[in-house]
């Protein structure tokens, strides 16, 4: 017997529906729809279902109508059109407007009915797995890229975790559609400096003036970011977002391509916004120091986004809505998995180790506790506590 899943009859006669509902009784979990709107009213508040059998003729919408309507709004419900009118282009347009995967016509064996519902089902949790499959992979891979970078580059990588806390809240501030996705950039926005020698990020960082060479290294930093993240599942449109970081409104700044305004992905534009207020100062929200110098040269920034960004920003303060007693000073040999850092965890010869900001990872932990072994570290390290299991 196949597991209980939800399946949707859809039909605009009830006595139909409820011969079908005692048919199917046992082998899935059945709701009834009478007619199209009542059936797309369901879908939303009992949906989603693994399977929807649709009636044809029906007042108002038609089942073509109402199949065409559940993949907009479930694309991963499997569609099946049960009928008494069969004529061909009836079957064209089902397949081509409803993208059905079964057509049965009235009157249907209910074990011909039952054995489509279960092959539905079974392609349902095809979909389905394949979807949380790559939805893993992403995951998975954006943590590697993440926790290499936290390694490599301590400074980028702390750097990176306040960009991401500010994308979290300003992609929802913004209405943006795919919030997650400027949030995985900001976070992944430096990755690309991996392919810089160290002693030209430390030239760059302190200020130094540098050759038109190194100028070029450090400008297509973007540049190799995108060639990182694109190869990974359903990354093109971060990968774009990383690559336009450093691009101008106006058109100027990496890359050359004359793309400018709108031209630029919305999540670049605001990224650069805020890049470039992290770029002025170290405080955990941006000053109106911080505002005034992208102000002043306001022509690189979206307007829109600058002057949205500004006004949210100076609602915040600096204090985080955290008690005292939620944090704790270990000593390094007492860090675990899972610990969020609220200090830099530094070398006592003042080198980064590991940013606030870093919760840690088992490869981190094992790096720390090698260090350890050699080295000497600034203690105590200051952490969130862990939340005790449920």
């Amino acid at each position: 017997m196949t597991d209980k899943v939800k399946v949707l009859l859809i039909d605009d006669e009830a006595n139909v529906l409820a011969g079908l509902k005692r048919q199917l009784r046992g082998r899935f979990d059945v709701s009834t729809a009478e007619g199209g709107e009542p059936a797309l009213d369901l879908v939303k508040s009992e949906g989603p279902f693994a399977v929807a059998v649709c009636d044809m003729r029906m007042p108002g919408m038609n089942g073509i109508d109402v199949l065409g309507a559940l993949k907009k709004a479930t694309p991963d419900t499997v569609r099946i059109m049960l009928t008494g009118n069969a004529d061909q282009q009836t079957a064209i347009d089902a397949v081509n407007q409803g993208n059905i995967f079964r057509f049965y016509t009235k009157p249907c064996p209910p074990e011909t009915l039952a054995k489509g519902i279960e092959a539905g089902i079974q392609q349902y949790r095809l979909v389905t797995a394949e979807r949380e499959l790559l939805a893993q992979t992403l995951a998975g891979s954006v943590r590697v890229l993440s926790e290499v970078l936290s390694m490599i580059d301590p400074e980028a990588f702390g750097r990176a975790t306040k960009l991401r806390d500010w994308a979290q809240r300003v992609a929802v501030l913004l209405g943006l559609p795919h919030p997650w996705q400027l949030e995985i950039a900001a976070m992944l926005s430096p990755i690309g400096e991996v392919a810089v020698p160290p002693e030209l990020l430390a030239k760059k960082r302190a200020g130094e003036k540098l050759t038109p060479v190194e100028e070029d290294i450090i400008a297509r930093v973007p540049e190799t970011g995108r060639q990182l993240i694109e190869n990974i599942p359903r990354m093109k449109a971060i990968a774009e977002i990383v690559y336009y970081q450093d691009k101008g409104f106006d058109g100027s700044g990496f890359p050359g391509d004359g793309a400018s305004g709108t031209d630029i992905p919305v999540g670049a534009r605001v990224l650069k916004v805020l890049n470039d207020l992290a770029g002025q100062g170290t405080g955990l929200i941006p000053s109106a120091r911080a505002f005034a110098a992208l102000e002043h040269d306001s022509g690189r920034y979206d307007p829109k986004i600058l002057a949205r960004v500004r006004k949210y920003f100076a609602t915040q303060t600096e204090q985080a809505a955290e008690k005292e007693d939620s944090f704790a000073e270990l000593p390094v040999s007492g860090l675990l998995t899972g610990h969020l850092l609220k200090s830099d965890l530094k070398l006592d010869t003042g080198r980064l180790i590991l940013a606030a900001g870093s919760t840690l990872t088992e490869a981190q932990i094992a790096k720390v506790r090698n260090l350890n072994k050699i080295c000497r570290f600034e203690e105590p390290v200051r952490v969130k506590k862990l939340t005790a299991p449920a």
